[in-house]
């Protein structure tokens, strides 16, 4: 049976190897990226109201240790952080500051979602995104996801969150990402 446990950011630096795994077999990223994703995890955990969802798995006889198969965080988006810079400048410049700020101005960023491969397809990363943004005080969420029909695509579509943004590239990269929200609170 599958679980979820909140974290703090200790828990979550001191799990961050077995959070590069999942993310690693979740995504597939070239090798030498990994170090870096690393590095931008670790930082993620010093952000104002972070806050991450392990999915555990339970052994039924409770005599293994639960053995976590996906992890999902955010935090409160705030100025002075690259990803909330670049996505506001690029929203105010393609929907107007008004837009920009409606949603960028008090939102919850989704940072990392991510199930192992072996568990995907069974509802939790659905699970893990409703948990996390269950209670959360500010007015939107907003996350980035690859601009091309993946399962977290139809996934994020599925619970309401609306395009923003499509075909977008973040600087000094070349893949199409589209930035996508939708108001709080989760129905």
């Amino acid at each position: 049976m599958i679980e979820f446990r909140g974290a703090g950011p200790a828990e979550f630096t001191e799990r961050l190897d077995t959070v590069i795994d999942i993310y690693t077999a979740a995504m597939n990223p070239p090798p030498e990226q990994i170090a870096g994703r690393k590095t931008i995890m670790r930082n993620h955990g010093t952000y104002p109201h972070f806050q991450c969802y392990f999915a555990e798995l339970r052994d039924p006889t409770g005599v293994a240790r639960p053995r976590i198969v996906g992890f999902a965080y955010g935090f409160r988006g705030a100025t002075g952080q690259w990803w909330h810079d670049v996505v506001s400048r690029a929203l105010a410049d393609e929907a107007g500051e008004e837009a920009a700020h409606a949603w960028m101005g008090h939102a919850f960023e989704l940072a990392e979602i991510h199930v192992h491969p072996d568990h995907q397809g069974k509802g939790v990363g659905r699970a893990m995104i409703r948990t996390l943004c269950a209670g959360r005080a500010e007015r939107s969420a907003v996350l980035s996801t690859h601009d091309r029909p993946t399962a977290a695509r139809h996934l994020y579509a599925s619970m309401g969150f609306a395009d923003l943004l499509t075909r977008f590239v973040f600087p000094g990269g070349h893949e199409e990402y589209a930035i996508v929200g939708r108001p709080l609170p989760l129905d």
